[in-house]
């Protein structure tokens, strides 16, 4: 993937690393000090988990730093909280060939509406002051569909996404609208698993697979806290299987098609 520049966010990380070493401190040293365990403080310092005032301000006061941390997020990084991994798969997303990718509870946020993603935010507890920003963010992100050459975009959904209320009728119905112009462009496929299918294995979580322009492959598998973003070759293996178990379940694409417009109807009514 192409460099790219470092962010106020990746600065404070390496910081947070560079002067606790310069402290002589292991993380585990480090979460004594701010009543953390080690792996609350690595995965802050490696991104998966983004660091809060309260915490910075403890390392401040650990190391003796005069309140540097809590400046550098403040002046710096407030803005730019989004965690390492979700900007990593950024960067992906925006080089991808191909995308495959399956949810079972939300649209993909490179199919959501405005107020879909506004309403799934909300769902999430983000905080008001983050709301617009966080909206904001991920209508850019849908831009990666629109260049040229286009990624193609192979979608599996659980039926229940288009069934469970999300923001209330109006914004379904809008959802549903924008979801079915989507599947009408030739580089997007959507496909549903019916709720006919039951309990299967893809209700274990959503994830994404994405093809490199250089033949590699990276994935992106969703937590109930984070997701997390592999290039390994064993877990992309993994989830590739995960993906020919859902699409396994899916209708063929008409039937799809003709499950989303049953849908849509649902939520004009």
């Amino acid at each position: 993937m192409g460099a790219v520049g470092i962010s106020p966010s990746e600065y404070l990380l390496r910081e947070l690393r560079r002067r606790r070493s310069a402290a002589g401190l292991t993380q585990a040293q480090l979460g004594e000090l701010v009543f953390c365990s080690d792996s609350q403080v690595s995965a802050i310092e490696t991104g998966t988990k983004p660091p809060t005032p309260p915490y910075l301000a403890a390392v401040d006061k650990a190391l003796d730093t005069g309140g540097y941390f809590a400046t550098l997020w403040n002046e710096l990084v407030k803005g730019d909280a989004a965690p390492v991994w979700l900007r990593e798969w950024i960067q992906i997303e925006r080089e991808a060939t191909a995308l495959r990718w399956y949810e079972h509870a939300f649209v993909p946020g490179l199919l959501q509406t405005e107020a879909y993603a506004r309403a799934t935010f909300r769902a999430a507890r983000t905080p008001v002051a983050e709301l617009d920003q966080r909206v904001a963010a991920r209508m850019e992100r849908q831009a990666v569909l629109a260049r040229l050459p286009s990624p193609q975009l192979f979608v599996v959904l659980d039926e229940m996404v288009v069934r469970r209320a999300c923001g209330g009728p109006d914004v379904m119905a809008e959802q549903l609208e924008h979801l079915l112009t989507c599947a009408e462009q030739p580089h997007i496929q959507v496909q549903v698993v019916p709720m006919s299918a039951g309990i299967y294995s893809g209700l274990a979580g959503a994830f994404i697979l994405a093809d490199l322009p250089d033949g590699s492959r990276a994935g992106c598998v969703d937590h109930q806290l984070e997701s997390q973003t592999t290039g390994q070759p064993d877990a992309i293996a993994r989830v590739g299987l995960a993906w020919d178990a859902v699409r396994g379940e899916a209708l063929p694409l008409r039937q799809s098609i003709d499950v989303l417009k049953e849908a849509a109807k649902t939520w004009t009514i």
